[in-house]
């Protein structure tokens, strides 16, 4: 079984390329490499993985956008290599394969907090959107599966019954610019807020007030993913968003104020039911999805505005707390990410001498990336 460089045509600067020691089948998308020096493959793996070669790659990729850049296979081939001698590649792939495990169970460690803490708190942001504050409240059957039983004086009903616009963005996008009105999507939702990204696509002002004809997002608009793996994403529009337009990832909920505080359906949505019932009804084909048309019929519990005032105050200090411990363990994880990056670009390009290094005798390891090769390191070395 021979060792393969396989490469995303149009990730390779993400670092969508990687060594496999699998035997197997390829789509289109990418282009695969074979070694043809008697060299160690898997010191290529983070070579070609570097920031140094990202860099690289992207200065040769096509494209308009960074989205749409491609790294053809021609060009690919033709670029250089870092090649040191064969017994240095292999002692800088066997430090990397020690030093970047330590790292990667860190960065697992506080992955799993992150995970029990988002549990908590939609745990909690769960049960007072279902039942409220008040444990000793007379309860009803609400007719509705996903909810249960809810207060006796709470309504049940249809999103589109408490909101003045429910609109999808467009399904088909104008001509990306490099100046203009920014085309936002499902991946301006970061943490839960809605953000500009530097490298937003964007539209012609003509493009925008062409789309505004239809609707225009303002302020306190409810935004929720409607397409794709991160279905059920949700966020607020704040008034520090500007002009902007929305792309077909997302749904817009403009919450009729008479009836419906935004935050409060802000909050309905991240419940464990609604996330529930989102991927119930979702239809698959190239990605996930889900009718707008569908989801508006979806039926939510709707208390007195002033009891979701109150309710949406007490799971802000509820939560508060859980938000900045996942911001400290999210902050962690970036600056090991960054930590495992800048060893792995020291370690290629020479900047850090690692020749005599050496792993603890006892030393087993099996990194992830690694375990992704089928390939185990002891300390007398790689074992395939």
């Amino acid at each position: 079984m021979g060792v393969h460089v396989r490469r995303n045509t149009q990730l390779a600067w993400k670092r969508g390329l990687g060594v496999t020691n699998y035997r197997g089948i390829v789509s289109p998308a990418y282009a695969v490499f074979r070694l043809v020096r008697d060299d160690f493959p898997f010191y290529y793996h983070y070579l070609l993985r570097s920031n140094e070669y990202i860099g690289y790659f992207k200065t040769f990729s096509s494209g308009v956008i960074d989205s749409r850049l491609r790294l053809y296979p021609e060009v690919f081939g033709r670029l250089t290599a870092i090649v040191p001698p064969l017994n240095e590649q292999t002692q800088i792939a066997r430090f990397l394969d020690h030093e970047t495990a330590k790292i990667d169970g860190l960065i697992r460690e506080q992955e799993r907090l992150i995970g029990l803490l988002q549990e908590k708190r939609q745990a909690v942001i769960s049960h007072a959107v279902t039942k409220g504050l008040k444990p000793d409240v007379p309860m009803k059957d609400s007719g509705v599966e996903w909810l249960g039983r809810v207060p006796a004086h709470w309504t049940s009903s249809s999103i589109k019954r408490f909101c003045s616009l429910v609109k999808d963005g467009t399904h088909l996008p104008p001509p990306r610019v490099s100046e203009g009105i920014p085309l936002l999507s499902v991946r301006n939702i970061v943490g839960g807020e809605f953000v500009r990204r530097s490298d937003d696509s964007k539209i012609s002002e003509n493009d925008y007030v062409a789309l505004c004809r239809s609707f225009t997002p303002q302020q306190r608009d409810v935004l929720l993913a409607i397409v794709g793996a991160t279905l059920g994403k949700t966020a607020i529009i704040s008034d520090a968003m500007g002009h902007f337009h929305i792309q077909r990832s997302l749904a817009l909920f403009r919450a009729d104020a008479s009836k419906l505080n935004p935050h409060w359906l802000h909050w309905v949505f991240q419940s464990a039911g609604f996330q529930s019932l989102l991927w119930e009804y979702a239809g698959f084909s190239a990605q996930p999805g889900i009718y707008l048309g569908t989801l508006a019929s979806f039926k939510i519990p709707v208390p007195p505005i002033k009891e979701q005032i109150e309710i949406n105050e007490w799971i802000g200090r509820q939560i508060d707390p859980m938000n900045t411990l996942i911001k400290e363990a999210e902050s962690a994880v970036l600056l090991m990410k960054e930590r495992r990056s800048s060893l792995i670009s020291a370690a290629v390009t020479g900047k850090i001498d690692i020749r005599n290094w050496q792993p603890p005798a006892d030393s087993m390891v099996l990194n992830e990336g690694a375990s992704e090769l089928g390939v185990e390191e002891t300390a007398a070395g790689r074992k395939v």
